[in-house]
C-alpha cells in the first residue's frame, strides 16, 4: 500500500529538500492499512491520487492542499479526509512548515466493515474535532505499535462508522447489543491475554461477524477487543514486574512483542514506564 505516496517521487522529493527536518516515516501497518508521520517545510507534494482513503490529523503548522477544485486549509488538531482516487496536492501554509500523521485504509476494508454497502463520500475534507472525529483521531495517536488482527478490525470499523456519519448516511446498526456474544468474547480474551487471538476465532466463539462484534464490544465495555486484551496483558506484566522479574522477561512472559512494546503500552495505561513503576514498588 506504499502506493499512497506515489504521487511524489521520494528520490526527487529528497533532492529538492534543503531542511533536515523534512521527513516521511512509515510506521507499522497491516493488510489494507498503512500509517505514516510526515513533516514538510521546504518540500511540497505535487498533485497526485491515492488508491486508499487518506485520513490524517495535522499535528503542527498550517497544512494547505487543493482538493476537488478548492484550496483547503487544515490547522493542528483538525482531521483531513480524502476519498480514494481524488487528485490533491499538499504544502505548508507558512514558512514554519507543517506536520501530520496519516492512516491509509484500503476501500475494500471499509466496504467490508460496512457490510458490503457503497463507500461513503465526505464532502468537506477538513473536519474540526467532534464526537464523530475523535475516535478516528485516537487511531493516529501512535503509528509504531504493532497492528494485531483484532486491532485491524476495530480500526476499520471505527473509520467506516465515522465516514458514514460524516457523509450524512444514517446508522443502520441494530440498537440492541448481543450481550451474550460480547461476554463470550471478553471471557476468551481475558483467559488468552498472552495470545494473538485472530478475529476469526472470536467469530467462531460468538457466532457474530468481526465488525459487528467490534462495535458491540465497544458499546458494551467502552473499549475495543484489542484494547481489552492489551489491558489484561498489562495486568500480567504488572504482576510479573512486582514479583521482581526483569523487564525483558516480564514482557516475554506477558505476551508482548518485546520490552519496548510493553513500555509504550505500559506508559499509556499507567502514566509511568515499567522501570519507574518497579522502582516505586520497591
Amino acid at each position: 500500500m506504499r502506493e499512497t505516496l506515489r504521487g511524489v517521487n521520494p528520490d526527487r522529493l529528497k533532492r529538492s529538500c534543503t531542511r533536515r527536518r523534512d521527513s516521511i516515516r512509515f510506521g507499522t501497518g497491516a493488510a489494507g492499512l498503512e500509517r505514516a508521520e510526515v513533516y514538510l517545510s521546504a518540500c511540497a507534494f505535487e498533485p497526485h491520487r491515492n488508491d486508499a482513503y487518506a485520513i490524517g490529523i495535522t499535528t503542527a503548522g498550517v497544512q494547505t492542499f487543493r482538493y476537488r477544485g478548492t484550496r483547503r486549509v487544515s490547522l493542528p488538531g483538525q482531521l483531513v479526509i480524502l476519498h480514494p482516487d481524488e487528485t490533491h496536492d499538499g504544502a505548508a501554509g507558512t514558512d514554519d512548515g507543517f506536520g501530520y500523521r496519516a492512516l491509509y485504509i484500503a476501500p475494500e476494508l471499509v466496504h467490508d466493515a460496512l457490510d458490503g454497502s457503497e463507500l461513503p463520500f465526505v464532502a468537506d475534507p477538513v473536519q474540526r474535532p467532534t464526537e464523530t472525529t475523535r475516535p478516528v483521531a485516537c487511531l493516529l495517536a501512535e503509528v509504531d505499535d504493532p497492528v494485531s488482527d483484532l486491532a485491524r478490525v476495530d480500526m476499520a470499523a471505527t473509520v467506516a462508522d465515522a465516514l458514514r456519519k460524516l457523509s450524512g448516511r444514517p446508522d443502520q446498526r441494530p440498537a440492541a447489543i448481543d450481550i451474550g456474544a460480547v461476554k463470550l468474547a471478553r471471557d476468551y480474551l481475558a483467559a488468552h491475554a498472552r495470545e494473538q487471538t485472530p478475529a476469526s476465532t472470536l467469530e467462531l466463539i460468538t457466532g457474530s461477524d468481526r465488525f459487528t462484534l467490534a462495535r458491540y464490544f465497544r458499546r458494551a465495555f467502552g473499549t475495543s477487543p484489542d484494547r481489552y486484551r492489551a489491558l489484561r496483558r498489562l495486568a500480567l506484566a504488572r504482576t510479573a514486574i512486582e514479583s521482581g522479574l526483569p523487564l525483558a522477561e516480564a514482557a516475554a512472559k506477558s505476551g508482548f512483542a518485546d520490552q519496548s512494546h510493553m513500555t509504550r503500552q505500559f506508559k499509556r495505561a499507567y502514566g509511568l514506564t515499567p522501570g519507574r513503576w518497579a522502582a516505586l514498588q520497591r
